[in-house]
């Protein structure tokens, strides 16, 4: 008698656990309805925003497509939308005179959590292209130059903050807005703002696309940098008199060989040597001879500790009389994945289950870089990225498309996101 009493409470509470379980799970309302009512206006915008050409070094394209979003967000309620320059540019070596101004909006509350989102309106493309490539749907694919990196996460923001107002919803401190339009020349003009306004947020959400093999989120990004390499020799006649000159070319590729082993897979730092020149003609010893190495890396300690190679390295010479110069650009930081991060991912995975929706959280670089770096560079808060569409064909001329299955969830996903860290319900 005591174990089958046993058992039917064992039992009871199973059954009651998995009811709990289930309630748990079941979407928020008015936000998941709300949320499927706004697909057919964030389809909408996706098409504007494509239809604008806004390629990193189209100032006019900038202007315009900043001009639309920085309307529509003081339309939603912003108290203080506008376009601003950079205060400060980073100058690399293929940073234009001028780059895109950002937009920045904010909108306040009656709580006291401030959370950050962030996407950019640049893309790779250049003007004209359009034409080719005008804004199109095939079955649930929404295609367009862009459209993946990434003005779905621009449509992504302006339509949750449309739910946002629908509800009325206002328990954050400060919920700022800021998209950028220069991330694909790593941000030069950008960096500053988003380190500066990272640092005074509770969270911050990044909307770049997630993939469209699964829905997921990335703590951790790849940091990006750049070697130059440059060697000044002397030239002279290859056939007549070569011991004359000094071959830039022999010197650079003694350089290039001797750093070809600053790799460390261990610590996921990667360097590969990916461009070089020499010489102006056949029969003349080369006097300049320049080469680049693509770098990433998943600690920013292991920007200064390589910095520190380069410089002992190019001491060590082939030809004589030569001079041996390397240039190290630190494009991007890594996003290194934080506790608080983890935390708030696993929050989200929650809130997803309750669409019946899973989301998978990814804690290790995969090679790319992105502005959630910037933006955790002077904070604790938990900075998280990939709350934009599913995406597909990033900077490929004819295969860029979002799956518009994932705008419902990730409106949804985003929206409640906002409200848990406003209320202090995401297990900070």
């Amino acid at each position: 008698m005591p174990c089958r009493m046993s058992l039917r409470v064992t039992s009871l509470f199973i059954a009651c656990a998995t009811l709990a379980g289930t309630a748990a799970a079941a979407p928020v309302e008015p936000v998941h309805q709300l949320a499927q009512q706004e697909k057919p206006a964030l389809i909408a915008t996706l098409k504007d925003l494509v239809s604008i050409e806004s390629g990193s070094k189209d100032i006019e394209g900038l202007d315009r497509i900043g001009t639309l979003i920085r309307d529509r967000l003081a339309a939603l309620g912003a108290t203080d939308a506008k376009l601003i320059e950079p205060a400060e540019i980073y100058r690399m070596e293929d940073t234009p005179k001028q780059v895109g101004k950002m937009v920045m909006a904010q909108f306040k509350g009656s709580g006291k959590r401030n959370i950050m989102l962030i996407a950019h309106m640049d893309t790779v493309y250049l003007r004209g292209m359009l034409a080719q490539q005008p804004f199109r749907i095939e079955g649930d694919r929404a295609y367009g130059l862009g459209i993946a990196d990434d003005k779905n996460g621009v449509a992504v923001i302006l339509h949750t903050l449309a739910i946002l107002q629908k509800m009325k919803f206002k328990d954050y401190g400060t919920l700022t807005v800021l998209i950028n339009g220069d991330e694909e020349i790593s941000s030069p003009g950008a960096r500053a703002t988003l380190s500066r306004l990272g640092a005074q947020q509770d969270a911050v959400f990044s909307c770049e696309a997630s993939r469209v093999n699964g829905d997921r989120l990335s703590l951790a990004t790849s940091g990006i940098g750049s070697i130059y390499l440059t060697v000044q020799g002397k030239a002279s006649h290859a056939g007549s008199a070569p011991e004359q000159g000094r071959n830039a070319l022999y010197e650079l590729s003694h350089q290039v060989l001797q750093m070809r082993d600053l790799s460390n897979p261990a610590s996921g730092l990667k360097v590969n040597w990916t461009v070089s020149s020499a010489g102006t003609n056949r029969n003349v010893i080369p006097a300049t001879a320049t080469a680049q190495a693509d770098v990433r890396v998943l600690r920013t300690a292991d920007y200064d500790n390589l910095e520190k190679a380069l410089q002992e390295r190019i001491r060590k010479q082939l030809i004589p009389d030569t001079k041996v110069e390397v240039k190290f650009e630190r494009r991007r930081p890594p996003l290194e994945v934080s506790d608080a991060a983890r935390k708030l991912a696993a929050h989200a995975q929650g809130v997803y289950a309750e669409i019946g929706e899973t989301l998978q959280v990814h804690d290790t670089a995969e090679g790319g870089g992105t502005d959630a770096a910037f933006a955790a560079a002077a904070t604790k808060a938990p900075v998280i990225e990939r709350f934009g569409l599913r995406g597909f064909g990033a900077h490929s001329n004819d295969a860029e498309y979002v799956d518009l299955n994932s705008v419902t969830p990730r409106l949804y996903l985003l929206t409640r996101m906002i409200m848990d860290v406003s209320q202090d319900k995401a297990g900070r």
